[in-house]
């Protein structure tokens, strides 16, 4: 039997779940006004991380004012106890957050995906071994073990980006291994390997592609977590080190003047829940688009 002959047998026996375009989805999305919120508060998010250099007033690590100078005027938000622009580092701390957002899901979502692909396909010892370390991850609190692991490589921004990725990739590893279970078991699946389709190709064909949804809407998730904990870490001294401005280590300064100057609480805190909240409601979002069961 010829290459073309069992590439077309395979095409026409393979019938899987088609993801929806990226542009319906989209559109699905703009129709759910919850999700188009969340999309547009990322988006300024993402725009203001971007373009900090052109929008934030001042340097955020200059001494230029008095300290502790009350929001109005030049300095809009106020200075913090050292004279710095807070809006200048709260602009700035967008950087971090969303630095720390993309590589620690990234590692999170590649290494957890490929084990719970693994498990889920092969079943069998390799499943087992797979979800008991899983579990015992699990079995973690994951602010718990994020302060372990940064304390055992030291306070610093690599830390917490290895911690994160670390601490969240169970979660991706379920959430793969679910979906691929049940597609290893479909027809298509099974008529691919009856016309000897390999276990590559049927993954990157028709494996991946069906669990792609499930796993953007977790990685959306997973993104306000990591803000959350990274700026968790900053704030307990274990993540981004001064002068550089974070959203966590701005709460952890801002805790010596609280009753003297609370704006230096107050506005890295809104934007640490107004960036958590976008992210959230971009996940319900995405969830309600990529899911053919609610279109």
């Amino acid at each position: 039997m010829s290459a073309e002959v069992t590439s077309a047998r395979v095409d026409v026996a393979a019938a899987p779940y088609r993801k929806p375009r990226a542009t319906q989805a989209w559109r699905l999305i703009a129709r759910n006004p919850i999700g188009a919120l969340g999309g547009v508060i990322v988006a300024l998010v993402i725009l203001t991380a971007l373009l900090a250099d052109v929008v934030a007033p001042f340097d955020p690590t200059s001494q230029l004012a008095t300290p502790l100078q009350a929001p109005g005027g030049a300095y809009a938000l106020g200075t913090d106890d050292f004279g710095r622009d807070v809006l200048s580092r709260v602009i700035h701390g967008a950087r971090v957050s969303l630095w720390v957002g993309i590589i620690s899901v990234g590692i999170a979502l590649i290494s957890g995906s490929i084990l719970g692909l693994l498990a889920g396909y092969y079943g069998g010892w390799v499943d087992s071994i797979i979800m008991r370390l899983m579990d015992i991850l699990f079995g973690l609190p994951a602010i718990v073990l994020a302060i372990a692991i940064t304390s055992v490589l030291g306070p610093s921004l690599n830390s917490v980006l290895i911690a994160i990725g670390i601490v969240y990739a169970p979660q991706f590893s379920r959430v793969a291994r679910a979906p691929t279970l049940s597609l290893r078991e479909r027809d298509f699946v099974t008529a691919a390997r009856a016309v000897g389709a390999g276990d590559l190709w049927l993954v990157r064909r028709h494996i991946v592609p069906n669990m792609t949804a499930p796993i953007v809407v977790q990685a959306t998730v997973a993104f306000s977590t990591a803000i959350l904990t990274e700026a968790t870490l900053s704030y307990l001294g274990l993540g981004t080190q001064p002068p550089t401005p974070s959203w966590g280590t701005m709460l952890n300064a801002g805790k010596q003047v609280l009753l003297l100057a609370p704006w230096n609480s107050i506005f890295p805190g809104l934007a640490i829940a107004l960036t958590v909240l976008g992210f959230n409601l971009l996940g319900d979002g995405l969830r309600d688009a990529l899911d053919p069961r609610l279109r």
